[in-house]
């Protein structure tokens, strides 16, 4: 079971980064099919697009980096490699508030959409950041349930797609407000899920602390 977890947690990032990456730099690369379900018009679509690229980007580097950062086997294997895999994590979401703050002035379905997403790109970024500040104070159970809580955020944009597919293509709910239910949803899904995640950890080691003084 525990390596079929470990094949899932590397096998669905990779999936999804192929997915992203022909998606946007190869079948649409200048975003012609998504910029036209925008209900407001690009004030400049050129930088737009360079913003979207370059958070696509640093996306893409905090999937791939993540799983190999939670998979214990890994980490316990090089701990050297864990640590500059972290950093790479972590660098790359700081960086990339900037271009998702500015996307999510311009998202699809308005306003609501536009809080959603800066909601998302804050728990993001703050999740991340006590994540890092937890592990350089030595406190590495927090350390780990911050980044945990991190990690489902970077699947924030499956679950997007997934909810839109389901509102819109299955339930035909306008484009418009489907994306904006995703948006929303995306983040408190995924930190559900997390919370989830976290306690199950605890209740586990207890479990294991119990049975050793037992």
């Amino acid at each position: 079971m525990k390596n079929f977890i470990r094949i899932t947690i590397l096998f669905i990032p990779i999936l999804w980064v192929f997915h992203t990456f022909s998606k946007n730099f190869m079948v649409d690369p200048t975003f012609e099919k998504f910029i036209s379900r925008k209900d407001l018009i690009l004030t400049d679509k050129s930088l737009w697009i360079v913003m979207i690229r370059i958070h696509i980007l640093l996306a893409i580097i905090a999937l791939l980096t993540g799983p190999l950062g939670v998979i214990k086997r890994i980490r316990i294997k090089s701990i050297k490699f864990h640590r500059w895999n972290g950093r790479l994590y972590v660098l790359s979401i700081i960086i990339n508030f900037i271009p998702g703050v500015y996307v999510s002035f311009f998202a699809t379905g308005g306003w609501p959409s536009t809080i959603g997403f800066l909601i998302l790109n804050t728990l993001w970024l703050g999740t991340t950041i006590l994540g890092f500040w937890y592990i350089k104070r030595q406190n590495v159970i927090l350390h780990s349930q911050w980044i945990i809580r991190s990690f489902f955020l970077s699947f924030a944009n499956m679950a997007i797609y997934i909810i839109v597919a389901i509102t819109h293509n299955a339930m035909n709910f306008p484009y418009g407000n489907a994306y904006m239910i995703a948006v929303w949803l995306s983040w408190i899904l995924n930190l559900f899920i997390a919370e989830i995640t976290i306690r199950k950890n605890i209740l586990y080691k207890k479990e294991i602390i119990l049975k050793i003084k037992s």
